[in-house]
């Protein structure tokens, strides 16, 4: 007993002492939190260094129908659809803060393409020097400034998952150098992000094509900066007193590029110049929230062939649109309704026997009505989706399909 008072007393000590020293950050930034206001810090006891550990699960069991009108179970989703932990703190300065995060299931491992042949645990390693509030840079891997969902954490969603436009356009993580400033005009805040990488996705042995990604965003909030970092949190929990509105637009280069979808996917036989671009909105107002975002991808010449003319990849390209209204009562419950569309390119190429290569992706509808019951937020949450989706394929003799998709999803976090 004794033993057990004493360390629940250092502990104690430990938190407090951190709180202490702790720097404020208000901007919404990518920076480690170092005010351990979440999670379980510790530091040293000169100071020097500090940690805050933290972890999050999100359990799934889903179900997709085999059509819209056969009802029938077709497919069962039943698994841990993420499992974090994460590192985060400061290093002999405040200015030096670091990020590290691991990812344990199997969903987020990345090992469902081909040429992963070792678990991809590694998400986020970063070091960040913060020369001022307004201003900081970031060497190592860390998610891009592309589009807003991608950004926002998977813990911070207001349904199951994000949309199909992000799982479909987004360019994730990479290895390289990210800057960040933060200001304003006259009141009209802003945020401009950018980053020179690698190209090549997280934690993938670079390519040597001598290819390098650049990125860029900008932010622009007229109408002053959401309580709590919430334009990158899904849903009005702050309920916002006054409207409260985040436009932003990015664009990205991957030179080069030797994946199918840029930072991720499967290989290409030859190298790309990938082009992406983000248009995203998101308002907020008494509880109720809209999110909408553009995105698409294009290659000047997306079909890559194999040595022996036999097997084609091609960049996917094309665009998509997705958009969410939400609205939270006063005791924690939010109905939220999600529209999204994704319109791939047609790809066509001679082939070298002199026949027509056609490659199509299907032209994906897909509405959602999710149901959430914030318990601690986001940090404790229980969610229903129910979704019908309609698929189109854009060969003349596939004929159009559908079914529903039914998940139920309980996310517990620090």
């Amino acid at each position: 007993m004794g033993r057990l008072l004493k360390f629940i007393t250092i502990l104690v000590v430990c938190i407090i002492n951190l709180k202490t020293i702790a720097n404020a950050q208000t901007e919404v930034d990518e920076r480690a939190m170092i005010n351990f206001e979440n999670g379980l810090g510790f530091n040293a006891p000169d100071g020097s260094f500090g940690i805050n550990l933290r972890f999050r699960v999100q359990n799934r069991l889903g179900f997709t129908s085999l059509s819209g009108k056969d009802l029938s179970i077709d497919e069962v989703d039943a698994r841990i659809r993420r499992l974090r932990l994460r590192f985060d703190g400061f290093a002999f300065s405040e200015n030096i803060t670091y990020n590290l995060q691991l990812s344990f299931s199997r969903s987020d491992i990345e090992w469902d393409w081909d040429y992963e042949e070792t678990p991809n645990v590694i998400r986020d390693a970063m070091v960040y020097y913060s020369f001022s509030d307004n201003f900081y840079i970031g060497f190592g891997q860390g998610k891009l400034p592309g589009n807003r969902q991608r950004i926002n954490s998977s813990g911070q969603l207001q349904f199951t998952d994000r949309s199909m436009v992000n799982a479909r356009f987004n360019i994730d993580r990479d290895f390289g150098v990210m800057g960040y400033y933060s200001n304003h005009i006259s009141g009209l805040h802003y945020n401009i992000k950018t980053a020179v990488s690698t190209g090549e996705g997280r934690n993938v042995i670079p390519s040597g094509d001598g290819g390098f990604a650049y990125t860029g965003r900008v932010e622009l909030l007229p109408l002053g900066r959401f309580s709590g970092n919430g334009d990158f949190s899904e849903g009005d929990l702050e309920r916002e007193p006054a409207p409260k509105l985040s436009v932003a637009g990015g664009y990205s280069f991957n030179h080069k590029a030797s994946r199918t979808l840029g930072q991720r996917g499967s290989p290409l036989y030859q190298s790309r110049d990938i082009k992406s671009r983000f248009l995203d909105a998101v308002i907020k107002y008494r509880g109720w929230a809209a999110l909408g975002e553009y995105s698409d991808r294009n290659a000047d010449d997306p079909l890559t062939v194999s040595p022996s003319g036999a097997e084609y990849s091609h960049v996917v390209t094309g665009y998509g649109i997705n958009m969410q209204l939400s609205y939270i009562f006063r005791n924690n419950l939010e109905i939220a309704g999600r529209y999204t569309y994704i319109n791939p390119e047609n790809i066509t190429d001679d082939g070298f026997d002199g026949n027509q290569v056609l490659i199509s992706d299907p032209i994906t509808e897909e509405y959602t009505l999710g149901v959430t019951r914030y318990i601690i937020n986001h940090k404790l949450k229980v969610q229903g989706n129910l979704g019908y989706r309609i698929t189109e394929n854009l060969t003349p003799a596939s004929s159009p399909g559908s079914n529903w998709i039914l998940h139920f999803q309980v996310e517990l976090g620090i």
